[in-house]
């Protein structure tokens, strides 16, 4: 697969959804995609990571936002529905899924944000630990962190699309 080789609307229904509820980031990269710049998957994720780490807090905030609670019953995109169910999310004990409630509401309250974790190829168990060891930072590490692992997604979501042709 080649991005260049897209048009304008098909590569951003290809990777507008790769940042949760951004499609402004493959936007912000498209004048490089059209140039024949970014049909490299690691290019591709840098300039997008390059476009979401450039933008004004508040749009950061709202990206942060966009993301789906863990284990929650809310509508989410199809990728974090897969991803989720790819970590065993849907198949919680009623303990595991208590626990998830109880952390999302004392995280949300925190920060006023949803947690964030790229959950491929992580155990429920140590999802949970890192919610309750999260939990302790301040807002900015917490913040920072939450866009890290944001970012971790977003490279796993292109890959996947590249993988997929």
């Amino acid at each position: 697969m080649i991005p260049s080789a897209l048009s304008h609307p098909a590569f951003l229904a290809r990777f507008g959804p790769v940042y949760e509820g951004s499609p402004w980031a493959a936007e912000a990269v498209w004048p490089q995609v059209e140039a024949g710049a970014l049909d490299d998957r690691t290019a591709l994720a840098a300039a997008m990571r390059a476009a979401v780490d450039a933008a004004p807090p508040e749009l950061r905030l709202a990206l942060v936002r966009a993301h789906p609670e863990l284990a929650g019953r809310t509508r989410m995109a199809e990728a974090s529905v897969k991803e989720q169910a790819g970590a065993g999310l849907d198949q919680c004990t009623p303990a595991e899924f208590a626990a998830f409630q109880r952390l999302n509401a004392a995280y949300g309250a925190r920060f006023g944000h949803p947690f964030i974790v790229a959950v491929k190829g992580t155990a429920r168990a140590d999802i949970l630990a890192a919610f309750e060891a999260r939990l302790a930072n301040d807002p900015g590490t917490e913040f920072e962190t939450a866009m890290a692992e944001i970012h971790r997604i977003a490279g796993f979501r292109i890959a996947d699309l590249f993988a997929e042709g």
